[in-house]
């Protein structure tokens, strides 16, 4: 089994750096221990007297809140009695208020590989408001769910957002500790960014691999499988194609009232290491709530040769050609009001027209563009094999 960052300070690994120092958490219910027990509840007993503030991100502490801009509000955690400060409604980064009262932020969250995922960009935020009120940061690493393959396109600096704050593409292939010091990096930080690593992760892993249980790190990721097609399948929050939400399978089946899978089923029997099977489903809520959609619901069967981003963006090419009734997604989405939202998601603004047009070399090109510049970019802070 993988030890995660959290179980390395459960062996004393790590401890020195914050015993006697004022202590803050970021975390949320999928950082748990091996024996399932909450991170917060894990440090609160190492860190009885140091730890002072829970921060939650997007969701809540507990994972209970929907997506885009449904707000988490402060609240006082009922058993270790500490105040949990949301960064994701009131503020999106800690206060100084807040950062004032501490000397070393502990961060532990569970992320799934994919940049429009907002932990990553919580994480951001928050080193820049550490940055600010000289803070060190401390990373418990966690595995990435969907190993260290990379999968474009590269994000472009005019579609900046909250699912997207530094040119990364949609498949990431880093950890959560990478990305603090790829951040860091980038952002020029001069605070101490420290990461306790993983022991037993490797690059090739899966995360049924890591032997860890998998908790939801949000209400729509109930399983790696979930995971493991999310960084294709979240481009259609950006149609009016069901993405699944509002159902037990979110991101695993998609469809529309309107979608008559027959005239596509076809088009989708050759594609690499996946499957469709034809379904029929109702939404309890989100779009289409309460409508009969047609549609697909999507099993990996090669998990190596799935291509999550490009299998995605080929769906909605078959789609656009086929059915006029398809339709983007206008503003908002995650505090943007201008731009629409699935050029936010997926990164690249030439990617719609290239759907629309029919033009699939064009959006092959984009997704390969700035994935070895990324590499390169990120060698450097590349903490396992």
């Amino acid at each position: 089994m993988v030890k995660t960052g959290l179980e390395r300070l459960c062996h004393g690994e790590g401890a020195s750096l914050l015993r006697g120092r004022r202590l803050g958490l970021l975390t949320h219910q999928a950082a748990v221990s091996s024996d399932l027990r909450p991170s917060y509840l894990v440090i609160k007993a190492l860190f009885s007297e140091e730890l002072r503030f829970l921060f939650s991100p997007q969701h809540g502490l507990f994972g209970e809140a929907q997506a885009n801009m449904i707000p988490s509000e402060d609240f006082v955690e009922n058993e270790t009695k500490l105040k949990v400060v949301s960064l994701y409604g009131p503020r999106l980064s800690p206060s100084s208020e807040h950062l004032k009262e501490i000397d070393v932020l502990l961060v532990d969250l569970q992320d799934v590989g994919c940049r429009v995922y907002t932990y990553i960009w919580t994480l951001f935020l928050t080193l820049k408001a550490c940055e600010e009120n000289g803070v060190e940061v401390l990373i418990l690493d966690r595995p990435n769910p969907l190993g260290g393959e990379i999968e474009g396109p590269l994000l472009e600096e005019d579609l900046f957002s909250f699912v997207g704050l530094v040119p990364l593409p949609l498949r990431h292939g880093l950890t959560i500790g990478e990305i603090a010091l790829f951040f860091k990096d980038y952002l020029g930080l001069s605070i101490p960014v420290h990461v306790l690593a993983m022991e037993g992760w490797q690059r090739k892993m899966f995360f049924p691999e890591t032997g860890l249980p998998w908790v939801p790190p949000s209400p729509n990721m109930p399983s790696f499988e979930t995971a493991l097609v999310y960084p294709g399948q979240v481009l259609l929050e950006g149609t009016n194609l069901s993405e699944g939400r509002g159902t037990t399978k979110p991101f695993e089946i998609f469809g529309a009232p309107w979608l008559n899978e027959e005239k596509v089923s076809e088009r989708l029997s050759s594609l690499a290491g996946i499957k469709f099977q034809r379904l029929h489903f109702t939404p309890w809520f989100d779009k289409w709530a309460g409508k009969l959609c047609r549609g697909f619901r999507l099993f990996v069967t090669d998990k190596k040769r799935y291509r999550p981003v490009w299998t995605s963006l080929y769906l909605l090419q078959v789609i656009i050609k086929n059915f006029p009734e398809f339709s983007w997604r206008l503003p908002p989405y995650e505090y943007q009001w201008r731009q629409m939202p699935f050029d936010i998601i997926v990164g690249r603004k030439k990617i719609r027209a290239a759907l629309e047009l029919g033009e699939q070399s064009w959006w092959e090109e984009i997704l390969s563009e700035g994935v070895l510049k990324f590499k390169e970019m990120s060698g450097s802070f590349r903490l396992y094999n």
